[in-house]
């Protein structure tokens, strides 16, 4: 007899987490990290990477904002998930990567908190893709 289908592992969409961290300690990183974990494996997404930028910058474009884009352009990115809209950065730097984000990519950008947010509908993709998520990390 074969097993339920609940019972058999899923490739979900292929999804990338972005946090931007300024003056935070370690250990509020790895909490929102674990936040965006348990984010996707609960809605059975596969988190493809985690960027995280530091810093105040007043461009929009930084290392880990650019490593996004690069990975979103990926055939079978899905969606950007972040903690909160604030993690996108201050609100003319937020536009412009929201922007980015979902106009020239087409995927979606979803919140964790405040509900979860599709700001442009992206083609299903086949959500084949790394089931572990790692951290890339890039001072700005």
């Amino acid at each position: 007899m074969e097993p339920l289908t609940e019972h058999r592992p899923v490739n979900g969409p292929l999804v990338y987490g972005f946090l931007r961290l300024v003056r935070s300690s370690p250990a509020r990183q790895s909490a929102l990290s674990d936040a965006l974990v348990e984010y996707c494996r609960s809605h059975e997404l596969v988190l493809g990477g985690l960027f995280v930028e530091r810093g105040t910058g007043a461009s929009a474009r930084t290392a880990a904002f650019t490593g996004l884009l690069d990975a979103l352009a990926l055939p079978d990115a899905y969606a950007v998930v972040l903690p909160a809209p604030s993690h996108l950065g201050p609100r003319p730097i937020a536009a412009e990567r929201k922007r980015q984000i979902t106009g020239s990519t087409g995927v979606q950008l979803l919140l964790i908190r405040g509900g979860m947010k599709a700001l442009r509908r992206a083609k299903p993709s086949s959500g084949r893709g790394p089931r572990l998520g790692i951290v890339l990390d890039a001072e700005t």
